[in-house]
């Protein structure tokens, strides 16, 4: 939390002084919290050097994704073979998003954990550090976004679990990025069941109709950034991407903090 002070004048002090005061206040208030609720590593709870940070051991475990990936789905490429490369599921099976970016790899080990408490163990804090690394993942899909868009729960859906965790996630990204959070802009209308253990054909049945873009929303022409916490087949994000297309949206891209990767 920052210090409660409004401007350097309320020091009696020059700007650069108001700055170092307000950096050492800032700086007092950690280390006491640091003393008094050691830092622990987000995924595995050992200790930590600093807060909201991985322990050694977890961030070797993370496999991030990093270039070469495909342009369009973001999925990693194991050798480099230029820029701007596609491949050839986003060739044969184009999704209905223009490009897909992602933090790591969804399998076992610190992303699936970090996933699962964020989504079923009220870990809502968790929302702002992963928000971040996904912020600098998606850096270029966001420098051009005019507003980010979670996807939505359906009513019910969010009134038994509480809380929409790609929206924390979005409402993270857009702080930090410094664009529009909009998350009225797109409604889940349809209450479908839950995408494990269906098919990718299943999936995309599931997810069909199953959102709208709300009519007061000024998408058209606008380019936007949805965001979820997971995309595995990609049918619930192309069926929220067609949603904001068909109102009007110049482009929509997707974020997400892990994806599955199949044949890697």
């Amino acid at each position: 939390m920052t210090a409660p002070f409004a401007s350097d004048a309320e020091f009696g002090a020059p700007p650069a002084l108001g700055a170092r005061l307000r950096g050492l206040l800032s700086g007092l208030g950690r280390a006491t919290l640091d003393t008094l609720y050691p830092p622990t590593c987000l995924s595995c709870r050992a200790a930590t050097g600093e807060a909201d940070a991985l322990c050694p051991a977890c961030w070797r475990a993370m496999r991030f994704i990093e270039r070469p990936f495909c342009e369009r789905l973001g999925t990693p490429f194991e050798q480099d073979l230029g820029a701007g490369l596609l491949s050839p599921q986003a060739i044969a099976d184009p999704p209905v998003f223009r490009r897909a970016r992602a933090v790591a790899r969804f399998e076992d080990g610190p992303a699936r954990r970090l996933v699962h408490r964020l989504k079923y163990s009220d870990r809502g804090e968790l929302a702002a550090p992963l928000g971040a690394w996904m912020a600098r993942a998606g850096a270029d899909v966001l420098a051009d976004a005019d507003a980010v868009v979670p996807v939505p729960l359906h009513a019910l859906r969010l009134w038994t679990r509480r809380y929409n965790q790609a929206a924390a996630l979005a409402r993270a990204i857009a702080l930090r990025a410094g664009k529009p959070f909009e998350p009225q802009w797109l409604q889940r209308v349809k209450a479908t069941r839950s995408q494990v253990g269906l098919s990718r054909r299943q999936r995309a049945e599931n997810v069909q109709g199953a959102f709208r873009a709300w009519p007061g929303a000024p998408i058209k022409g606008r380019r936007i950034v949805l965001v979820d916490d997971v995309l595995t087949s990609g049918a619930t994000a192309n069926a929220a991407a067609r949603a904001l297309l068909r109102a009007g949206a110049g482009e929509v891209d997707l974020l997400v903090f892990a994806r599955v990767v199949t044949g890697a």
